[in-house]
């Protein structure tokens, strides 16, 4: 069974799987605002959200396109 989509508030681990954008000292914890309906790419989604820092407190709100299948839940 597949894994459901992210839902707002999910938060998230970034990394090399998800695009190679977010490989190596680039990954990063992202807590989710909405998921974009939009029809992309299988397998590929746009989020609408906030990167945290080390702390949990957001740092920048950021929209990033990512392999649903690459993304891990923290929480």
């Amino acid at each position: 069974m597949a894994e459901p989509l992210p839902k707002p508030g999910d938060v998230l681990f970034v990394g090399g799987a998800a695009s190679v954008q977010f490989q190596g000292d680039r990954a990063l914890t992202f807590r989710v605002i909405r998921v974009d309906p939009r029809i992309t790419y299988d397998g590929w989604l746009w989020l609408d959200g906030y990167v945290l820092g080390p702390s949990g407190d957001a740092l920048e709100r950021r929209v990033i396109f990512v392999k649903k299948d690459g993304l891990v839940k923290k929480r």
